[in-house]
């Protein structure tokens, strides 16, 4: 049994990664760095957040609101874990059993698709969850794509070179502090006096052009933009698409045909378009997002700023505000996010400085 691994430590506070031997004891992790020194995370105190699928890197976290973070490559450190601890149990994955697993997934789903019209209906909500983290990422741009055209038709796009650049340098400094993400993600803005932004499965961002208006500082769109790319990376569109679906597309999230999905574009747009993520998805697309801020040294007070002005105005402008319709903001959800933001020692650094942002959010 190899006891002796390499990997990454994040402190919670900054993006930096340290190099770090992690060694498997019977009773916790003993991890060291380059530095000297040396800290033991008891087993009971640790929790796996990454690295139960094909192709992803081992996440370990430890801590409440900025955990400590580990990062391992090789799966294999997972197997050897469960030699040196017994005890653990299913408190971590065990990719010897990941086979099975997926094959006892598809014959679960496709057994409930056949049961009784009583079971359809509430087997659909179950297999969404089951299947969602399983369907290829292709299936997911086909399906992104296809809904894409009704609800950012080429024609209403904001084609404004600047603007564009602006985007995308906000979504590189996001995505750039995070572990690797299999998505290539991508924001359009779509001229529509509307206030809302959607997330599409597969990497697919759309900001209408009223919300874009309402942000004084990119920072509070950052904080806009890093909610939603949270509801891509935790799979929470794929999920809801799958959920409101036909017995065909889930087939076809099942089997991963790429092809199908184009023909529900219309269907999936509409799903998009009106979609009230559940409770548990929102908080966890607020945390993570604001994780995500904080780990780019994105100053949060801009996140934190914009939804306390949405929820403000709202009542002037019920209808205007699909954005908040869609995406509602308890005041439990706000308050947790400035706990995080009052927890962070900083500093933070500024996003595009040299830009006139009220002038430039108006270009559409």
């Amino acid at each position: 049994m190899r006891t002796d691994w390499q990997g990454f430590y994040l402190d919670g506070q900054t993006a930096a990664r340290h190099p770090a031997t992690i060694r498997l004891m019977r009773e916790g992790l003993e991890v060291t760095t380059p530095g000297g020194w040396t800290r033991l995370w008891p087993y009971r105190e640790v929790r796996q957040t990454q690295g139960f699928y094909a192709g992803e890197e081992v996440r370990l976290e430890r801590g409440d609101t900025l955990p400590e973070t580990l990062l391992i490559s090789d799966v294999a450190f997972l197997e050897s874990l469960h030699e040196a601890s017994p005890d653990v149990g299913l408190r971590f994955h065990k990719p010897s059993r990941r086979a099975a697993r997926l094959r006892w997934t598809i014959v679960a789903a496709a057994g409930t698709i056949a049961a009784t019209a009583a079971i359809y209906l509430w087997g659909i909500p179950l297999l969404a969850a089951l299947v969602a983290p399983h369907v290829p990422v292709s299936w997911e741009e086909s399906v992104g794509q296809s809904a894409l055209t009704y609800l950012a038709p080429t024609e209403r796009r904001c084609a404004d070179p600047e603007l564009g650049a602006a985007m995308d340098t906000i979504v590189r400094r996001l995505v750039a502090a995070g572990p690797p993400s299999p998505y290539t993600f991508r924001v359009y803005v779509v001229d529509r006096p509307v206030v809302n932004a959607i997330a599409l499965p597969g990497g697919y961002v759309v900001v209408f052009r009223k919300l874009l208006e309402r942000t004084r500082t990119p920072e509070e769109l950052a904080g806009v933009l890093a909610h939603e790319l949270q509801h891509v990376l935790r799979r929470h569109s794929t999920r809801a698409v799958i959920h409101d679906a036909s017995t065909g597309l889930l087939l076809m999230a099942l089997t991963g045909d790429v092809t199908g999905p184009l023909a529900y574009g219309l269907q999936t747009a509409r799903t998009l378009g009106g979609l009230r993520y559940s409770r548990r998805a929102e908080e966890e697309a607020d945390v993570e997002g604001m994780r995500m801020l904080l780990a780019a040294r994105v100053d949060p007070r801009g996140m934190i700023a914009f939804f306390d002005s949405m929820v403000k105005d709202e009542g002037d402008h019920p209808k205007a505000f699909a954005y908040l319709s869609n995406h509602p903001l308890a005041a439990e959800r706000t308050t947790r996010l400035k706990a995080m933001a009052a927890d962070w020692k900083g500093p933070a650094e500024p996003l595009l400085p040299n830009v006139t942002w009220p002038d430039l959010a108006k270009r559409c």
